[in-house]
């Protein structure tokens, strides 16, 4: 039996509530993942049509949801947003993006991963047009532009998510 002086000096959980100013203030860190989907020497990327990043070039990503490993992540992204099927995911590199200078700042903890498609036959199709204005595949030195700004400073520093051959 706890006593009511054990109850009095237990630590409190306390729930972030959606109207609480101090959580607008400063929302908590999100978690995402991208996929570098690939396909022979070419990349499938879509331009967004979402508040962060509006009207940039991006790759396939999305929420991190509550139990999910980034596999798993990964795969339903690439289903949901494309109808496409993936396979050997693999982890790329994690990136720490600030969007200050949104209407509602942001900041995503976003883990890269590399996928091919588990039958090379598949063709993207845009399942959410409203979040994306299609899909294609572009060579990894001739990508569309604008570029999405995470993605743009990684191209900048000379990442390059195709496998390299030793």
């Amino acid at each position: 039996m706890v006593s009511a002086a054990q109850q009095n000096n237990s630590p409190k959980l306390v729930k972030a509530n959606e109207d609480d100013d101090h959580h607008m203030a400063s929302p908590s860190p999100q978690v995402a993942v991208a996929i570098c989907l690939l396909k022979d020497k070419r990349i499938l990327m879509g331009r967004r049509l979402v508040s962060i990043g509006n009207s940039k070039y991006s790759l396939p990503s999305g929420h991190l949801e509550f139990g999910e490993n980034f596999e798993e992540c990964a795969i339903r992204e690439i289903k949901e947003e494309t109808g496409l099927d993936i396979e050997k995911i693999e982890f790329l590199k994690v990136t720490n993006n600030l969007f200050m200078d949104q209407p509602k700042p942001a900041h995503y903890v976003v883990v890269f991963v590399r996928a091919v498609l588990t039958d090379p036959t598949q063709t993207p199709i845009n399942l959410e047009p409203e979040k994306c204005d299609g899909w294609d595949w572009y060579e990894w030195d001739k990508l569309p532009h604008p570029l999405f700004g995470p993605i743009k400073k990684m191209v900048t520093d000379g990442f390059n998510p195709f496998p390299t051959i030793s």
